[in-house]
């Protein structure tokens, strides 16, 4: 089965990866994209071009909507594609807060449409290998996960500078690492937040966040650790280590590995990955889970169980600069 793919926004990400990505799935086209610039939506080759989202929206041949807004829409235009019938890829973060999120999975639970966040590492063959090597004990019980992931942003008229329009550190880059909190920690248990070292700007959003936590579990005391920032050096940094063995993400940035070779330290060994795009993997899983097959697709409870976590960091008061 062909889903028919319609796109809201014709931002960096949909124009750079989500619309290569759907044009080179084996099940998907792109059908529509709708954006206030039509010169920008024809460039991603859809068969229409709309300029109200409500228009795409209301198009009986479009089977997924796919959400590439500003981290503040989200919410509206999930809820009112899902009301249509439409099932949803939304970009991440799902939504600004918990309760947003909350309402998102809700109107999708009424509508019978799926809702996935786009958190398209979670495909990486990689970023699933390990997963797979902490949940079977080949490292042994965990004892902590560090990461971080900064970058220098031009924040001139950009979105993530405006924290009423989701913007900061934690939503931007901060998701990307509490996603791997979620997928490693099973069963499921919510860290306890010891210290969140933040610089705000004169706006309330985060340019930078450092999340130190802790988790019990069944046999150790879970070490947590995560820096997000927007103005500092670039840099991607994950380790996670148990009782065993420690695994790191070595070749390849350790959340955003596109288009290149990767690997995977495992102690004194290494894995190496070749050259995938993980956009279209999670494309061609999100329309095979439409059309009825039994694929694995992000669960919308890990995207609710990580909007927890950021809104949990984000209560944090800091400074404003």
């Amino acid at each position: 089965m062909n889903i028919k793919w319609g796109f809201i926004g014709a931002g960096y990400v949909a124009s750079k990866a989500l619309a290569p990505a759907v044009h080179a799935a084996s099940n998907s086209s792109l059908a529509a994209v709708a954006s206030r610039d039509h010169k920008r939506a024809a460039a991603l080759a859809p068969e229409k071009v709309y300029e109200r989202y409500e228009d795409l929206i209301a198009d009986p041949a479009i089977d997924a909507v796919y959400i590439n807004l500003a981290n503040s829409q989200h919410c509206q235009w999930t809820i009112a594609a899902l009301t249509a019938g439409k099932h949803v890829l939304c970009e991440k973060p799902l939504a600004i807060n918990h309760q947003q999120a909350k309402e998102m999975a809700d109107a999708a639970t009424r509508s019978g449409q799926l809702l996935i966040e786009a958190t398209w590492t979670r495909w990486h063959p990689r970023f699933r290998r390990a997963i797979e090597l902490v949940s079977r004990g080949d490292i042994g019980d965990l004892i902590s996960i560090e990461s971080a992931f900064t970058f220098t942003a031009d924040l001139t008229d950009n979105f993530r500078s405006a924290q009423s329009l989701g913007g900061g550190s934690l939503l931007d880059v901060g998701t990307y690492q509490l996603q791997l909190w979620r997928a490693l920690i099973h069963p499921w248990i919510n860290p306890t937040f010891l210290k969140i070292d933040q610089v705000l700007n004169s706006t309330g959003a985060d340019l930078s966040t450092e999340i130190s936590a802790e988790v019990q579990l069944a046999n150790t005391l879970l070490k947590l650790s995560a820096l997000s920032s927007i103005v500092t050096p670039e840099k991607q940094f994950a380790k996670i280590t148990g009782t065993k063995s420690i695994i790191e993400f070595t070749k390849g940035a350790a959340f955003t590995s596109w288009k290149e070779s990767s690997s995977l330290q495992i102690g004194d060994h290494t894995e190496v990955f070749p050259a995938t795009d993980a956009y279209q993997l999670m494309i061609e899983a999100v329309s095979a889970k439409i059309s009825g097959e039994d694929t694995w697709v992000l669960p919308i409870q890990e995207s609710l169980d990580v909007a927890f976590l950021l809104d949990a960091a984000s209560a944090i008061s800091a400074p404003l600069i």
